[in-house]
């Protein structure tokens, strides 16, 4: 994949805290409608590559690059870039005082100053699309783990983001609730939604992914398409990665 058709481009990002570099000098394309799922051992460094993709980090070197436009160079307003790349995470953070649909309506009205006529159909749309178009008038505390979730997911999409991250997003759920998440997810990726997700389930990760990205100890130790990393990974890392999931 050429530069030339990332819609996301991040050359030689690094990430510190103190003296320890969580981040590497990674490097990543991420072409317009494609899927990018993120592997890697728990503590590699996925979760934070996510959060400066998303400025909740700060980072010590590298550029990120949306469309163009150079968010490290330039001075950026990064709640106006939030906007552009939705992220969802393990927590729902939805608040408990607000209705599904306030929820929802929240981002767009008061940050976007979009019509509420117009946000409220998109809203209701969206929540159809994930089967919960009954809930809009329920409270958090009303629904299950993987309803929030999925809520969560309508609320960022609702913000009309050019790219979403998805960091562990099934992570905290029962196991049957998990299949709702990803299927959400799943029809994203065939409406042509561009991606960038971690996540441990690996089956999900072979169904989704246009391209798997392993990483180990901050950076990049390979890339490839989902059925040739899992039949036939070419790091001995991977390899072992591999391994163990199937015990």
């Amino acid at each position: 994949m050429s530069d030339e058709q990332a819609l996301l481009q991040v050359e030689k990002l690094t990430k510190k805290f103190g003296d320890k570099t969580i981040l590497n000098e990674v490097d990543l394309a991420v072409p317009k409608g494609k899927v990018i799922v993120i592997l890697g051992p728990s503590g590699c460094g996925k979760s934070t590559f996510l959060r400066c993709l998303n400025g909740l980090e700060e980072i010590q070197g590298g550029e990120i690059i949306l469309d163009g436009d150079n968010l490290t160079k330039n001075k950026v307003s990064w709640q106006k870039i939030r906007q552009k790349i939705g992220m969802v995470f393990q927590s729902y953070d939805l608040f408990p005082n607000m209705t599904v649909i306030e929820n929802i309506l929240l981002g767009p009205l008061k940050v976007q100053k979009r019509d509420r006529k117009e946000v409220l159909e998109q809203a209701r749309q969206l929540l159809d699309r994930v089967g919960l178009a009954d809930r809009g008038n329920d409270y958090p505390r009303q629904l299950s783990g993987g309803q929030k979730q999925r809520i969560a997911i309508v609320r960022s999409l609702c913000m009309n983001p050019e790219i979403m991250l998805f960091d562990e997003v099934t992570a905290s759920l029962d196991p049957e609730m998990v299949r709702e998440v990803l299927d959400v997810i799943l029809q994203l990726a065939k409406q042509g939604m561009t991606m960038i997700i971690v996540t441990h389930e690996m089956n999900f990760a072979r169904l989704v992914a246009d391209e798997i990205i392993f990483m180990d100890k901050g950076q990049i130790c390979e890339t490839g398409e989902p059925e040739n990393f899992f039949t036939n990974p070419q790091t001995d890392r991977a390899k072992q990665f591999l391994n163990i999931l199937q015990y």
